[in-house]
C-alpha cells in the first residue's frame, strides 16, 4: 500500500483537532486531521441526553464563529455543540477524514518524522499533534465487585433516568457531571445518594455577570499553573435549567442524601469517609473567594453593578452533613445502581514514544515534547487554567502552530545553507 506523506498529522477531530487545523491553515502548513469516528464524537455518544455546556454561548466558542441557534447568554445543549463543530469544520474547510483510526504511531528510524499505521493505510508526517483530549478511558474505582448484584456504569454511559433500574441510585463524584446527573435523577423522582469529594464551587453568576466573565476580568483563566495538589480538583458548576449556582445543601433540602468520599465496600455495605462537611466547606470557601475578588474589582474600577448580599447567605446545613452516614447498607437503602462520575485517565497506547511519565501522562511544556515534531493538545492545564475550555484550546493550538512554524524555518535554513556550501 502506498504511503501518504503530509507535513503535519493531527490525530483527533474534536475541539482540539479542529482548533489545531484552524491555526495550521492560517500558517499555511499542509496538514491532515484523522478522526476515528465522527467530528465531536464524545459529545454525540458519551454524554447524557440533557447535557448542556457549563459556559454560556458567548464564551465557550472559537473566535470568529458564534452559535447560530443559541442566545449568547444561553447554554448550548450537546446537539447544538455538535452542529457548531461541524459548522466550524466547514467554515475553515478542515482537511478532516472521519472513520479512520490510528492504530500505531512511531518515530521513523534514521530520519526526521513519524509513521502512522491507520485503518486506511500508512501516513508519514514531519510533525504529529495528538489532539485526542483528556476524556479517553473512563475510570471506575475498584471498590464494588462486578458480581455484587448492583448495576454499575460510568457517567459517560449514563443517558437518562429511565435507563437506570428501579430503586435508589448512588452517584459517586460531585463535579459538574456527577452533580448534574444526581440533580436530574432527583427531579425525576428517584431517591438519590451523592458522594461528595473535594471540589471548587464558583457562583453561576454574581452581580449580573456570569462566572466565566468574572474569571476572565480577574485574570483567573490565565493562571499559568495549578497549585500542587489541585491539578485535578473537580469544578461543580452547571448550565442546566438556564444556569444555576450548584449548592449541595439545596439538593439535600429536596431529599438527596449527601455522603463523604466513597472509601470501601464489604458484604453489601458501602463505607464513606467522614469528610462531607469538610468538602462542602471547601466548596463554600472557593465560592466566597470569587465573590470577594469580584467585589474588590467592582470597587477598584467603579463599575455600576448591583450589590448582591443575598449571594452570601447559605441555606441551613442538612442533617446528612451534620451527622454523616459512614456505612450504607445498599440493599436496606434500596440502592440498585451506582453511577461513577469519577473522571478519566489518558490512553496513548497507540503512541510509541518516550514522552510519558510513570503514570502514562504526557510530559510536555505547553504541549511541546522532548521528541522533535511531537506535540499534545487539549490537555487540562496545558498552558493555563482555561486550557480545557473551547476557547482555551484554540489559544493553545496557536502556540503549537507557532512552534511548528519556527522549527520549519530552521529546517529551511539548514537546507538553504547546505545548498550554498555545495555550490
Amino acid at each position: 500500500m502506498p504511503v501518504e506523506k503530509i507535513d503535519t498529522l493531527v490525530v483527533g477531530g474534536g475541539q482540539a483537532g479542529l482548533a489545531m487545523s484552524d491555526h495550521l491553515r492560517r500558517a499555511g502548513v499542509g496538514h491532515l486531521v484523522l478522526e476515528r469516528h465522527r467530528i465531536a464524537e464524545r459529545w454525540r455518544s458519551e454524554r447524557w441526553d440533557t447535557l448542556v455546556m457549563n459556559g454560556p454561548a458567548w464564551h465557550d466558542r472559537f473566535p470568529g464563529l458564534t452559535f447560530d441557534d443559541v442566545d449568547p447568554d444561553g447554554f448550548p445543549d450537546k446537539h447544538s455543540v455538535v452542529r457548531y463543530f461541524e459548522r466550524f469544520a466547514q467554515h475553515i474547510d478542515a482537511p478532516i477524514r472521519c472513520g479512520v483510526e490510528v492504530h500505531e504511531l512511531h518515530k521513523i528510524d534514521g530520519r526526521r518524522g513519524f509513521r502512522a499505521e491507520t485503518s486506511q493505510g500508512p501516513v508519514e508526517a514531519v510533525n504529529v499533534v495528538a489532539a485526542t483530549g483528556p476524556f479517553q478511558r473512563p475510570v471506575i474505582p475498584q471498590i464494588v465487585p462486578a458480581d455484587a448484584g448492583i448495576a454499575q456504569i460510568h457517567s459517560s454511559a449514563y443517558r437518562n433516568p429511565a435507563q437506570m433500574p428501579p430503586g435508589a441510585v448512588l452517584v459517586v463524584g460531585a463535579g459538574s457531571s456527577g452533580g448534574q446527573i444526581a440533580d436530574e435523577l432527583l427531579r425525576a423522582g428517584r431517591e438519590v445518594y451523592l458522594s461528595v469529594g473535594p471540589h471548587d464551587r464558583p457562583p453561576r453568576s454574581y452581580r449580573g455577570r456570569d462566572y466565566c466573565w468574572w474569571l476572565g476580568v480577574l485574570g483567573l483563566w490565565d493562571v499559568a499553573a495549578a497549585t500542587p495538589g489541585t491539578e485535578h480538583v473537580t469544578i461543580s458548576v452547571s448550565g442546566a435549567h438556564g444556569g444555576q449556582t450548584v449548592d449541595f445543601r439545596r439538593f439535600a433540602a429536596r431529599g438527596m442524601t449527601l455522603l463523604g468520599m466513597a472509601d470501601s465496600y464489604d458484604k453489601g455495605t458501602m463505607r464513606f469517609r467522614a469528610d462531607v462537611a469538610e468538602n462542602v466547606a471547601h466548596g463554600d470557601a472557593n465560592y466566597l473567594s470569587v465573590l470577594d475578588q469580584a467585589d474588590a474589582y467592582v470597587r477598584r474600577h467603579g463599575l455600576d453593578l448591583p450589590d448582591e448580599p443575598e449571594a452570601r447567605v447559605f441555606p441551613p446545613t442538612p442533617d446528612c452533613v451534620l451527622q454523616p452516614c459512614l456505612a450504607l447498607d445498599l440493599e436496606q437503602a434500596g440502592v440498585t445502581s451506582i453511577i461513577w462520575a469519577t473522571g478519566y485517565r489518558f490512553d496513548y497506547g497507540w503512541l510509541k514514544a518516550d514522552v510519558f511519565d510513570e503514570a502514562g501522562r504526557p510530559v510536555h511544556q505547553r504541549g511541546v515534547t522532548a521528541e522533535p515534531g511531537l506535540y499534545f493538545l487539549g490537555l487540562p492545564w496545558q498552558s493555563r487554567r482555561g486550557s480545557a475550555f473551547v476557547w482555551g484550546v484554540w489559544h493553545d493550538a496557536r502556540y503549537i502552530a507557532d512552534q511548528i512554524g519556527i522549527q520549519s524555518a530552521y529546517r529551511d535554513h539548514h537546507l538553504a545553507a547546505a545548498n550554498r556550501t555545495t555550490v
